[in-house]
């Protein structure tokens, strides 16, 4: 049986990581900018009233709750695969497999769809988003040809490049 640590209390979960989480983000996004100039006493004032606020709402804090929790989850897919490239290649990252942008692309754009889909999911917005994409009379329809013009752009785009 798990036992409860003094951190599972609820005073700590649901008031003070969130203030501390939202006050880190916000002193540092402020200290970072110098959007209230120099003096990191006003940003610490700024910083403290955000996170005040922002502990006081629950739709909000439950989001940015749902966001860490997808966060973490990442933290630790990303861990594994590099742990087992390492053990598969017996070389690192950064020498081939980094340098090439085509790479860092296809990443950037896989990060930006699964932090979309986990907005999405957090807000509790999803079912919407699969309801109105896939679920409709249309959608058949708009996918062949979506996915008829991917196929046609990325042809057009080997061949272009091949003529180079």
């Amino acid at each position: 049986m798990v036992q409860e640590t003094i951190f599972q209390h609820w005073i700590f979960t649901q008031f003070a990581f969130p203030f501390l989480l939202i006050w880190t983000l916000v002193f540092a996004l402020l200290g970072k900018t110098k959007l209230l100039g120099d003096n990191k006493q006003i940003d610490s004032i700024v910083a403290f009233v955000i996170a005040f606020v922002f502990i006081g709402a629950a739709y909000p804090k439950d989001i940015v709750h749902n966001l860490v929790l997808f966060l973490t989850v990442s933290i630790v897919i990303v861990f594994v695969g590099l742990l087992l490239w390492g053990f598969a290649s017996g070389s690192d990252l950064s020498k081939d497999f980094l340098t090439n942008t085509g790479v860092k692309w296809v990443t950037g754009f896989g990060i930006f769809i699964a932090v979309t889909i986990a907005v999405f999911w957090a807000t509790g917005t999803w079912d919407n988003v699969v309801l109105l994409l896939f679920k409709q009379s249309w959608s058949n329809t708009l996918w062949t040809n979506v996915t008829f013009v991917v196929v046609i752009a990325v042809a057009l785009a080997v061949m272009m490049k091949a003529k180079k």
